[in-house]
């Protein structure tokens, strides 16, 4: 309906109300003639006919509709990507990756690119985010140090900011969230085996403390963001978190180049290189397969305990003896070379993983010298190295 106005220059107009969808009148939505006054043996068959459709059609989009939404922060990185990949293997999941590609590469998720329940995202985690989801695996971060060492105020920002994002997510949306923490929060440990209880030793001023005391602050924000809301009784508002402390994982998908001493021997023995082996070569480190450490994670997010939990393997190697074990794998006659040690290296870490074993009936199956011929047949691939025979 038209008014003109006084002068004539200006009309109102009153739209009539949009048309309801079709489908509102269609029988699918009104099965109500069911029930009408005609009660032939005919209109009753095909009534009771057009409801088993209905029902049937019903049932169907109800089983193939994704009924978990998860977010994996990280999620093209090495972790994230073999994390997807089991997430994924559940048809039952749809799964959003973000990631800012520092230190990730599509690459690691190239077969899941194209597919309907699969969501990438390029996004940088200490910008907020706006997605409905269930879960959530906050992976995001350079682990290695030779990229969190690159940009320091980065790796805490995404840390800290991007941990507070996540959390604000999951607070929005009421969904379950899980950090992976790092057995860098011990620090240079006094304690050996590192148990959970365990507050470490770590130095706060330290070219490794952007990365250490980042994730010190990332679990501090997890548990109090909870803590606010339980000690005042309002647990309908405390978010369920998960907190991982990992240590050091390897396998196929490592960064060649990262620095991180599995994926740097292995690169040096394929190259017929010397493996450098940071003095004195009596520190120690535990390494746990990466299915392994996907098979933790998931764990702990799906169970009752919210952490922190160690996951990693309690097998404990000396660099030197790690060397020995690669050359006598892959390149037998590379020689050991013996170079100057980095600032802040821890001496040990081994995980007491006997919380993960009562708690998530969890613990590592893959040996070392078992995952390391599986981690090199992936770099020879992308190194182009052929076996020698």
């Amino acid at each position: 309906m038209a008014k003109n106005s006084a002068n004539g220059d200006h009309q109102t107009t009153t739209k009539p109300p949009p048309t309801p969808s079709p489908l509102r009148f269609s029988k699918f939505f009104q099965l109500h003639s069911f029930f009408s006054a005609d009660t032939s043996d005919e209109n009753i068959v095909n009534e009771l006919a057009l409801t088993a459709i209905v029902s049937a059609n019903v049932l169907y989009w109800i089983h193939s509709t994704p009924n978990m939404r998860i977010l994996v922060t990280g999620g093209a990185g090495f972790i994230g990507s073999h994390l997807v990949d089991k997430l994924m293997e559940n048809e039952k999941n749809e799964v959003i990756v973000v990631d800012n590609f520092f230190t990730g590469s599509k690459d690691n998720l190239k077969k899941w690119i194209g597919h309907p329940r699969f969501d990438l995202r390029r996004h940088d985690v200490t910008e907020p985010l706006l997605v409905e989801v269930d879960k959530i695996y906050h992976l995001a971060c350079p682990a290695s140090p030779i990229f969190y060492k690159y940009n320091p105020v980065k790796t805490i920002k995404t840390n800290v900011i991007g941990t507070l994002n996540m959390l604000g997510l999951a607070k929005r949306v009421g969904a379950r969230i899980l950090l992976t923490s790092t057995s860098e929060v011990y620090g240079d440990p006094l304690v050996h085996p590192q148990t959970e209880s365990y507050w470490g030793n770590v130095n706060p001023i330290g070219v490794r403390s952007c990365y250490d005391e980042g994730k010190r602050v990332a679990e501090t924000l997890m548990l109090s963001t909870t803590s606010l809301f339980l000690m005042i009784d309002i647990y309908a508002f405390a978010t369920e978190i998960r907190i991982a402390r990992i240590f050091n994982t390897y396998g196929p998908r490592m960064n060649i180049d990262d620095g991180r001493v599995v994926s740097n021997f292995i690169a040096q023995a394929l190259r017929d290189e010397p493996l450098t082996v940071q003095a004195p070569g009596t520190q120690t480190r535990s390494f746990c397969y990466v299915s392994d450490m996907v098979d933790g994670l998931i764990r702990l997010m799906e169970g009752d305990n919210t952490g922190p939990i160690n996951i990693g393997n309690p097998g404990e190697f000396t660099m030197i003896e790690l060397a020995e074990l690669v050359k006598e794998l892959i390149s037998p006659k590379v020689e050991i070379k013996m170079v100057e040690n980095t600032p802040d290296d821890p001496r040990q870490r081994k995980p007491d993983i006997t919380k993960a074993k009562e708690l998530l009936g969890w613990e590592p199956k893959v040996k070392l010298r078992d995952g390391l011929p599986l981690m090199e047949e992936d770099f020879r691939l992308r190194l182009g190295v052929s076996k020698k025979i």
